[in-house]
C-alpha cells in the first residue's frame, strides 16, 4: 500500500484523542513519550488531509494544561508521601536525586520552572505534582502552565507540520523511504528545539 493511501485510513479523531491523552498523562506525572507522540502526529497531519494541525495543536495544549492541573491537585493533596510513592513506582524518573534537582529549580525559578519545564523531559513530568507539593499559588501555576502549554504544544506542532509539508514531495516520490526521511527531519527539528530549551534549564545549586 502506498504511504498516502495508508495515511488516509487513520481516523483523525483517534489521532487527536491519542495525542491529548498521552500528553495529559505525561503532564499528570506518568512517564510517557508525549513529545514523540506529538512530533509523530504533527508529521502525520502534514500528509493526512483529514487531520487539522490547528485542532491537533489545540488537543495537545488541552492535554498539557489539564494534565498539569490534575497533577497539581494530586501533588497538593498527596504531599511528599506522594513523591516517595512515585519514587518506588518509577525509580528512574522520580529518584531522590531527580526530585531534589527539580525542587531546587522550583525554589529558584518559581513559576518559570513550570513554563520552561514544559520543554524539558524531567521537569515536564514533575511540574504539576511538584508545584502542588510545594504549594505554589495556583494562579501562578495556572498562568505558567497555560503559557508553557501553548508555546510548547502549539509551537512544536507548527514547526513539525511545516517540516512535513516541505518533505511532502519526498513522501510521494519515495514512499516509505520518504516517510522515514521525514520522520528523521522531524526528530532533528525536535532535538534542536530541545537543545535551545536546555540552555534555559535552571542550573542546580551546589550542595
Amino acid at each position: 500500500m502506498h504511504v498516502q493511501e495508508w495515511l488516509d485510513t487513520v481516523p483523525a479523531a483517534a489521532v487527536y484523542a491519542v495525542v491529548g491523552l498521552v500528553i495529559g498523562l505525561e503532564s499528570l506525572g506518568i512517564p510517557l513519550p508525549g513529545e514523540i507522540i506529538l512530533v509523530s502526529a504533527a508529521l502525520l497531519s502534514s500528509q493526512h488531509g483529514g487531520i487539522d494541525p490547528v485542532i491537533l495543536g489545540a488537543c495537545a495544549v488541552a492535554g498539557a494544561v489539564i494534565g498539569d492541573s490534575i497533577g497539581y491537585a494530586i501533588g497538593r493533596k498527596g504531599g511528599r508521601p506522594l513523591l516517595a510513592w512515585l519514587g518506588r513506582k518509577f525509580p528512574r524518573h522520580f529518584s531522590e536525586g531527580h526530585v531534589a534537582t527539580a525542587e531546587r529549580s522550583f525554589t529558584k525559578w518559581g513559576m518559570w520552572a513550570v513554563f520552561f519545564g514544559r520543554f524539558i523531559a524531567l521537569l515536564r513530568i514533575f511540574a504539576g505534582p511538584l508545584a502542588g507539593v510545594l504549594h505554589m499559588p495556583y494562579w501562578k501555576f495556572l498562568t505558567a502552565n497555560v503559557l508553557g502549554g501553548i508555546v510548547w504544544a502549539g509551537g512544536t506542532t507548527a514547526v513539525i507540520y511545516y517540516v512535513g509539508v516541505v518533505a511532502e514531495s519526498w513522501l510521494k516520490r519515495f514512499s516509505w523511504l520518504g516517510l522515514v526521511a521525514a520522520v528523521l527531519i522531524g526528530v532533528v527539528s525536535m532535538l534542536v528545539l530541545k537543545r535551545k530549551a536546555k540552555k534555559a534549564e535552571p542550573v542546580p545549586a551546589a550542595e
